[in-house]
């Protein structure tokens, strides 16, 4: 992307000065700083008291109300977009407040997206604490929320700054939601460089708005990294510290229940509603409808048919992302010294790249970089499944890493020194632990390939379009048909998604 969008004449520092003082240019910056800064304080503030309720206390149907609270973050951020185009746009329940197609529902749906990151690092970290600094406060006169403010919050501080890098992050590279939900003339980053590489034609200008999104990215990726080992070094062999609700605990409660019934619940039934809605009547016409390709397209592929593109394109990307991320976690999770120590975290920053680089970055570096001899891939089938493979990877080395990790260097040395193989001490020692994780990094890789729709709107071709780009084309289009299949659609990708993840969940297998 570097040499074939900047370099492909020679440096020409011109071309950076005429895109960095584009007034527009700055527009999308801010709008999406904006977004993300907005999308980030609402995370927090409703999700702390989410942490508090459903880490903190204990309750019957606790762990219902968890699976309630992640449902949004396993979620492909297409079906979130259509989800609250189907709550705030036409027909919907709120359509009358006037928020489709605005700033407000982006940030919403940002929210309803990230709401699980919050309650899950915050959560984690406040099950651990000790009461008796709280007591203690209490007891020399505190009233509850001096406690709170003066004791709690101090020590909560990194986990809450952790979520809120991640949370940021997710925010200013949140491309599918914005496509699906963003007016017309509203842009960020992401979508203006798929606005200049697509309908402008204007690669150099991509290339360096890609640049700046990736230095946006690698700062928030540095913050997030320094929180995240001062949050995990709080966590360690620490006891959990769980008490039931008591009325003093109504207003956090309160706070979480209208969450999760307002901000999560009901934008997907809202989804569902509307998917068997038919005119001024009800039916399943859209689900039938799915067999085309909509109203007013020229050939392409069905909707049916992109659910089967999609579940291929998954599964082989899910190989490819399989096939290089198993070595690089068992490379990543042996403890090394010295300048090998150096390299190895090296490389576990690099494989977090594309984690925070948006899904559009890679997908326009695909492009151009692949276009043309000797890597001509533009037509080649396995392209699309490389670029997702490459979005997919941080995520299954993120989840293998921890296990493998956590087996004591004794067991591999006892072992060596008892005349095992390497490939015997991998196979005896560290194989039971790799399929301890396996199943749920092959479940967020197959998901993630499933729904994404960055990378995959730059390179699907019109004959294997996957599931979220005709979704986001029937949105795009005029016609009741193309919005009732739409809102189908995404409740047959949502489905997808969830039911790939619940079987990679009852996959993991606990080592002997």
């Amino acid at each position: 992307m570097l040499v074939r969008g900047i370099w492909q004449d020679g440096i020409d520092p011109t071309g950076f000065t005429e895109v960095l003082t584009d007034r527009r240019t700055w527009l999308v910056t801010g709008q999406t700083l904006y977004q993300a800064a907005l999308g980030t304080v609402g995370a927090i503030i409703l999700g702390v008291p989410g942490a508090y309720v459903l880490y903190r206390c204990s309750f019957r149907g606790q762990r219902a109300a968890r699976a309630l609270a992640t449902i949004p973050f396993v979620l492909p951020t297409v079906v979130v977009g259509v989800a609250f185009r189907a709550l705030l746009g036409r027909g919907g329940p709120l359509e009358s407040l006037g928020m489709d197609q605005t700033v407000t529902a982006v940030i919403l749906a940002l929210v309803f997206f990230n709401y699980a990151v919050v309650v899950r690092t915050v959560g984690g970290l406040w099950q651990t604490l000790d009461p008796r600094a709280v007591q203690a406060a209490r007891t020399l006169g505190a009233s509850r929320s001096r406690a709170f403010l003066t004791v709690t919050v101090p020590q909560l501080a990194p986990a809450i700054a952790s979520a809120g890098a991640i949370v940021f992050l997710f925010c200013s590279t949140s491309y599918g939601l914005v496509r699906t939900l963003g007016s017309p003339g509203y842009g960020t980053l992401e979508t203006e460089i798929w606005r200049q590489s697509t309908s402008m034609l204007d690669n150099r200008t991509a290339a360096i708005l890609s640049l700046l999104q990736i230095v946006i990215v690698i700062l928030t990726l540095l913050v997030s990294e320094a929180l995240s080992r001062r949050t995990a070094g709080r966590l360690q062999l620490r006891s959990r510290h769980v008490t039931p609700l008591a009325r003093a605990d109504a207003a956090p409660l309160v706070m979480t229940a209208a969450t999760m019934v307002t901000l999560i619940a009901f934008p997907l039934i809202a989804l569902v509603t509307r998917s068997f809605r038919v005119g001024d009547g009800w039916g399943t016409d859209n689900y039938r409808l799915l067999g085309t390709s909509g109203t007013g397209f020229a050939g392409g592929a069905t909707v049916f048919e992109a659910i089967g593109n999609s579940l291929r394109i998954g599964l082989i990307a899910t190989l490819i992302a399989l096939a290089i991320g198993v070595p690089l976690a068992l490379v990543l999770s042996r403890r090394v010294h010295g300048p090998l120590a150096s390299g190895q975290s090296i490389l576990a920053g690099a494989i977090l790249l594309p984690l925070g680089v948006s899904a559009v970055t890679v997908g326009f570096g695909f492009s151009i970089a692949l276009d043309s001899p000797p890597l001509d891939l533009r037509s080649s089938p396995l392209l699309v499944p490389i670029a997702q493979a490459v979005v997919a990877l941080p995520l299954v080395v993120r989840s293998l890493t921890p296990t493998l990790a956590s087996i004591a260097p004794g067991r591999r040395e006892a072992a060596a020194t008892l005349g095992a193989s390497p490939w015997r001490v991998l196979a005896t020692i560290d194989g039971p632990f790799l399929l301890r994780g396996l199943g749920i990094a092959i479940g967020f890789a197959y998901a993630t390939s499933l729904g994404e729709f960055g990378a995959t709107s730059f390179l699907a071709r019109p004959d294997s379009q996957t599931l979220p780009v005709i979704i986001v084309r029937l949105l795009g289009r005029p016609g009741e048909n193309n919005y009732g299949m739409a809102m189908a659609g995404a409740v047959v990708l949502a489905l997808l998604a969830a039911s790939i993840m619940a079987a990679a969940e009852a996959a993991r297998k606990d080592p002997r």
